[in-house]
């Protein structure tokens, strides 16, 4: 007796979703993150007319001055979806806890000088209230963006703040347990050293353009806060004090490289789209450099003494060139 045994190919009847096809073709396969984010907006069949706002639908590419073609072309490059957005995050959180466990053990953070960790609390631990912002900043580009490929990966960002803001206020419990935490607040809410930044970022919670908030807090802002703090004052503190602040910032510098990809990618995408966008985006970069360049420059003394103004506009030169990059200019913006 003989057997013949034979395989088979099992051809699927379609390689993905009928509306991601109508995109990429109906035999390309797609990716996960490509299944998890392309037109996922509502579109039609709105129930009601948003009652603060009726002049908008519920949903409503009016809600910025930027124009785009496809709002899916906005695509994040790092390809996050939610499943690959927590098991990025959850191995940060993981090295993360180490460093703060080891900070603990050796009571590393607590055994500064007593000067030293004044000026941490009252300046470091205070970006617990800038996160804050802009966690409600991302939350609103979420809620009121076009497109769910921004959307979504603004939603990501929106809880990233949130943790940032917590891993500040456990740095400041390091520091300096309960009093570090509320001397961050008293000097955010009292001090007028932090008045024109709070100021600004709270001028920046109540503007309407989605899109202006994307890159007046994820290009603009993190663009000076980011480097300030987790570069320069870093650099300076692990000359007199070693690798604690390091340690205890790691995260916030591995995040910062990694979430600039994605916002250059939408920045650089939606110039490219038309020079009246080009134009309104550079309004809102340069506008908005130059008040929070103001704005931190008692903070850069606060920080670096009589160095700070060079130091800060160390920081905003590169950024500067980073604008350009993208293709944005200071044409339009009121001198």
């Amino acid at each position: 007796m003989q057997i013949d045994i034979r395989t088979d190919g099992v051809k699927p009847i379609r390689q993905t979703f009928a509306n991601i096809a109508r995109r990429l073709g109906a035999d390309k396969p797609a990716t996960r993150y490509q299944e998890a984010m392309y037109d996922l907006q509502p579109e039609t069949s709105f129930h009601y007319r948003p009652l603060w706002q009726p002049q908008y639908e519920l949903y409503d590419k009016r809600r910025t001055a930027v124009v785009m073609a496809d709002w899916y072309a906005l695509k994040d490059p790092r390809q996050f979806y939610y499943g690959t957005w927590v098991n990025t995050r959850a191995r940060q959180q993981e090295s993360m806890e180490k460093n703060l466990e080891f900070l603990e053990q050796r009571a590393l953070l607590a055994s500064l000088p007593a000067d030293t960790k004044a000026l941490l609390a009252a300046t470091v631990v205070v970006l617990r209230h800038v996160e804050w912002a802009a966690n409600m900043n991302n939350a609103s580009v979420t809620a009121y963006g076009y497109g769910s490929a921004i959307t979504e990966a603004a939603m990501f960002q929106t809880m990233d703040r949130l943790a940032l803001a917590q891993y500040l206020t456990r740095i400041g419990l390091l520091i300096g347990g309960k009093p570090a935490v509320e001397a961050a607040r008293n000097a955010w809410l009292h001090d007028a050293t932090w008045q024109p930044a709070r100021r600004a970022v709270e001028d920046l919670l109540v503007r309407q353009d989605w899109f202006e908030l994307f890159v007046a807090q994820n290009l603009v802002l993190d663009g000076l806060v980011y480097p300030l703090f987790y570069q320069k004052l870093d650099a300076q503190l692990a000359i007199t004090h070693g690798p604690a602040f390091a340690l205890a910032t790691d995260f916030m510098q591995a995040w910062y490289a990694e979430t600039g990809r994605w916002v250059d990618a939408v920045v650089k995408t939606a110039v490219q789209e038309s020079a009246a966008n080009a134009a309104v985006i550079g309004r809102f970069a340069f506008a908005w450099l130059d008040r929070f360049e103001d704005a931190l420059g008692p903070v850069a003394s606060r920080l670096f003494g009589a160095d700070g103004g060079d130091v800060l506009a160390a920081v905003a030169a590169p950024l500067e060139k980073r604008l350009a990059a993208l293709g944005l200019t200071r044409e339009g913006v009121p001198s």
